[in-house]
């Protein structure tokens, strides 16, 4: 029993640490070539996991084999067209200056009923306002709307819009990021005063982010 504990804990260790090496976009959009490599890793972990017969050796070789020919082939395909084409595809447009390439969408299989999903996932409901519609290679549908059919940014409603930050987290769950408190600019004693404002002290405090000038928000632990 203990022995098949520590195995699916070192699987899992490993496994966490593959999908670290593939990058951040294995999460969430993937291209099918790395579909493929996630499920296989995924299996490949799964038979040392059940059957506790198999040496733990024999599922680790095939899982580092996949990550090292995952990783080779995306080196080459950030150098190589055709090998990302091959491996990748490429994006097809569904819809081009407000028509609606059929075509296209029977080589992609999109139905007119997937169409229009993805549409209204985009606040999308009438396809006349759509310009373009391109069909990435991650199976995302990038819709571009008609100039005139877009929301008024504030450059069209000439309003001089305030210079925007990236709120940067100062304190988390009573812990002060020092490297972040650094990068703003700011020091412990100024954010001692601010807890002094908020009647807060550190172990109080569950958020605490800063955006530029005096933008802080505060965020009290629940008792």
């Amino acid at each position: 029993m203990i022995l098949s504990y520590l195995r699916t804990v070192i699987l899992y260790s490993v496994l966490i640490l593959v999908i670290r090496l593939m990058g951040k976009r294995q999460i969430g959009q993937m291209e099918p070539s790395e579909f493929v490599v996630t499920m296989l890793v995924a299996n490949l972990a799964a038979i040392p996991m059940e059957d506790g017969g198999v040496p733990l050796f024999y599922g680790l070789v095939p899982i580092l084999t996949v990550l090292g020919m995952e990783l080779i082939l995306s080196h080459l395909s950030l150098k190589s067209l055709t090998l990302r084409r091959l491996l990748c595809g490429k994006p097809v447009i569904l819809i081009e200056n407000g028509n609606i390439m059929q075509e296209n969408l029977r080589k992609t299989r999109v139905t007119m009923d997937e169409l229009t999903g993805h549409l209204r996932e985009k606040d999308v409901l009438d396809v006349n306002t759509v310009q373009y519609a391109i069909l990435e290679t991650n199976g995302n549908l990038s819709v571009f709307p008609y100039p005139g059919e877009k929301p008024a940014s504030a450059k069209d409603a000439g309003v001089k819009a305030a210079k925007q930050h990236l709120p940067l987290t100062l304190v988390s769950d009573g812990k002060v990021l020092k490297a972040n408190l650094q990068k703003s600019g700011k020091d412990i004693t100024w954010l001692e005063t601010v807890l002094r404002q908020e009647k807060a002290t550190l172990q109080d405090t569950w958020l605490l982010t800063y955006a530029g000038g005096d933008r802080v928000s505060f965020y009290r632990k629940e008792r």
